[in-house]
Formats: C-alpha cells, sequence, structure tokens
C-alpha cells in the first residue's frame, strides 16, 4: 500500500492541501506527525487503520468535490484513490483471517 499513500500525499502536497509529511501524516493517516517519515525509512507498510482514515477521508472530501464545476476531476480522483485503499483494507483483512 506503500506506493498508493506516496501518490496519495503527492497528490494533496501538488494541491496544497499539505505542506509536509507531518500535516499528511496528522491530517490523512491519522497518526503521529513522523508516522510517515518512519514508515518511508524503514520500508514498512502502513497499518490498516491509517489506510481506513485516509480512505475514508479521500472518499468524503472526494464526493464533496465532485458535485462542483472546478473541481469535479479531482474530487473523482479522490474517490478513485479511495477506493484503492478500500480494496487494500478487504485483501488485508481476508489474508488476515485466513492466516
Amino acid at each position: 500500500m506503500k506506493i498508493e499513500l506516496e501518490k496519495i500525499y503527492e497528490l494533496l502536497k501538488g494541491i496544497g492541501a499539505v505542506q509536509s509529511e507531518a500535516e499528511f501524516s496528522k491530517k490523512w493517516l491519522g497518526k503521529s506527525e513522523c508516522y510517515w517519515r518512519s514508515l518511508r525509512f524503514k520500508k514498512a507498510t502502513a497499518s490498516v487503520g491509517a489506510v481506513a482514515v485516509c480512505a475514508s477521508k479521500l472518499q468524503h472530501v472526494g464526493r464533496s468535490m465532485r458535485n462542483t464545476k472546478l473541481n469535479a476531476d479531482l474530487g473523482y480522483q479522490f474517490l478513485e484513490l479511495s477506493e484503492q485503499c478500500h480494496n487494500y483494507i478487504n485483501r488485508k483483512v481476508k489474508t488476515e483471517s485466513i492466516t
């Protein structure tokens, strides 16, 4: 899931929704300021909880944005990223329940 979160971070930074990795960690992953930096440093995967928070925020913001002329395309992009996060969560939960 790291690749998808990297895309999300770059998109949010590119549109000015976040200014730093610390802000992304807190506002979009629901974690401490050093969470995203720590994941990248350790080459670890994000927790299901962090991905779920991100998916929910993307979905909420995406739904609002898609109803505007100015941001509709970006809203649909947010919704697609949210769907990718939800798919990851579903795969992860299914794998963990089997093992």
